[in-house]
């Protein structure tokens, strides 16, 4: 059931929260050791939330929009009462997380219920979620295969039918990975646009958080109820909240739409290509652009999160490093050695890239590309094969989602069902900052053409 179908039901009586909540906490238990997609499930706090909105329903208050909807956070959003791990074993005997990260107190006030915390790569370094310690989130679609990453858990469970919406956060594409790979929705917003406080940091100067769904209609709600100014969140944007629902109506009439080229029209799968063409002919964009700073941006991107996530770990790592998931270890230290000078001109890079999309994007409302190379591969497989050549899988998985994320432009993944006959794969809608009703208005018409949806998972349904 989709969260706002959930939502009116239990608003208007028709079935309770704590039904709600019980019939979700039986479908983890039933589902999650087969998806891997928790790493704790919150029985007790999700009851009680449940039984809030009701009692607010039967005082005749307004319980919410999101009234009773099962939502769960990736586990690197504080949740009170238990240790924000991130991923990781080093952070397993943290202190409990104090209080709520402010988009989970947003999700709260909205009437949403919290079910617990989802599996991720860890400290949200990688794109496949095949974490040492908690094991492999599973993609629904095929159990043998990766959920994508960082954010793989808070895809698998919207894929998997768990919950209906989820939290997740993006530093070089890890909402927009996890969303073409499950066949779900996803929004990175503009840079600063939703509050990252209580969120464990990765790479401050990159870092994104925002909602997967499985409708176009539930995700805007989301990011809807997740907006709100948080004076505790230094870079965040002093933007009032804007409503986005509202617009998704109107459609793609009138939007400058137009793929891009390049870069993104190279190094990827059939099914790749083919979601973007399909994208492209439904929304008429004739036209193919080039962005010559694609490469250069994603290099720069390398750098600064390289060198920014070694220094946060650095301390740490002196004295635990072997505690570390090996898959990042080295990274981690790699990063903390790079000279400044590298970093300092990955920055200018940076700003000349931003200003050369910017003009790009003058001339374009909306930008097609695809969100990744493939669709969901082997869970363990290293080796991808692009372009006749052979290349690192992890690393490659952000191939077209890593530039973008260096310019912090909003981005809206949508879902292409079955792009290879079996799998699905997700497009990337590109907008300039501050336009993601824009790309919301977009994503709610290719929907109503059944051009994009997210695909039921066989055995989950």
């Amino acid at each position: 059931m989709m969260a706002l179908e959930i939502a009116a039901r239990v608003r208007a009586g028709e079935m309770t929260a704590v039904a709600v909540a019980e019939a979700a906490l039986a479908r983890i238990a039933a589902a999650n050791p087969r998806a891997n997609a928790f790493t704790t499930v919150l029985s007790e706090r999700a009851l009680a939330e449940a039984a809030a909105v009701d009692a607010r329903i039967a005082a005749g208050e307004d319980p919410g929009r999101l009234a009773g909807v099962p939502y769960a956070a990736k586990n690197l959003f504080d949740l009170k009462g238990i240790p924000t791990t991130a991923g990781s074993r080093v952070r397993k005997s943290a202190p409990p997380a104090a209080r709520d990260a402010f988009l989970v107190r947003q999700l709260s006030a909205a009437g949403a219920v919290c079910l617990g915390a989802l599996n991720m790569d860890e400290f949200a370094y990688g794109f496949t979620t095949e974490n040492s310690h908690d094991g492999p989130a599973r993609n629904p679609h095929d159990l043998t295969r990766i959920a994508g990453g960082s954010s793989g858990g808070s895809g698998a469970a919207v894929a998997a039918g768990l919950v209906p919406i989820t939290l997740g956060t993006d530093t070089n594409g890890s909402i927009r990975v996890p969303a073409s790979l499950n066949g779900i929705f996803g929004v990175k917003p503009s840079y600063g646009r939703l509050s990252r406080h209580g969120a464990f940091p990765f790479v401050f100067s990159l870092d994104h958080v925002g909602p997967f769904a499985r409708s176009v209609a539930d995700l805007a709600a989301a990011y809807d109820a997740l907006q709100g100014l948080d004076p505790e969140d230094r870079a965040q944007a002093p933007m009032p909240p804007h409503a986005v629902t509202p617009g998704l109506a109107a459609g793609a009439q009138g939007l400058r739409v137009a793929r891009l080229g390049g870069w993104f029209g190279r190094q990827q799968s059939d099914a790749a290509r083919d979601a973007v063409a399909a994208v492209a002919a439904a929304l008429n964009a004739s036209a193919t652009v080039e962005w010559e700073m694609a490469e250069a941006a994603r290099a720069a991107a390398f750098l600064i999160t390289s060198a920014e996530g070694g220094a946060l770990h650095l301390p740490t790592l002196r004295t635990r490093l072997e505690e570390y998931e090996p898959l990042i270890q080295d990274r981690l230290l790699a990063g903390a050695l790079l000279p400044a000078a590298w970093v300092n001109h990955a920055q200018r890079v940076r700003a000349v890239a931003r200003d050369s999309m910017a003009a790009l994007l003058e001339d374009w409302d909306v930008l097609l590309a695809p969100a990744t190379p493939v669709t969901a591969t082997p869970i363990g497989q290293e080796m991808l094969e692009l372009d006749g050549v052979e290349v690192p899988l992890r690393p490659s998985m952000g191939l077209f989602t890593q530039p973008i994320s260096c310019l912090g432009l909003p981005v809206v993944t949508v879902p292409v069902p079955k792009a290879d006959g079996r799998l699905p794969i997700g497009v990337q809608l590109i907008g300039k900052p501050w336009t993601e009703a824009l790309l919301f208005r977009a994503a709610a018409a290719l929907e109503a053409r059944g051009v994009v949806a997210a695909p039921v998972a066989e055995g989950f349904g």
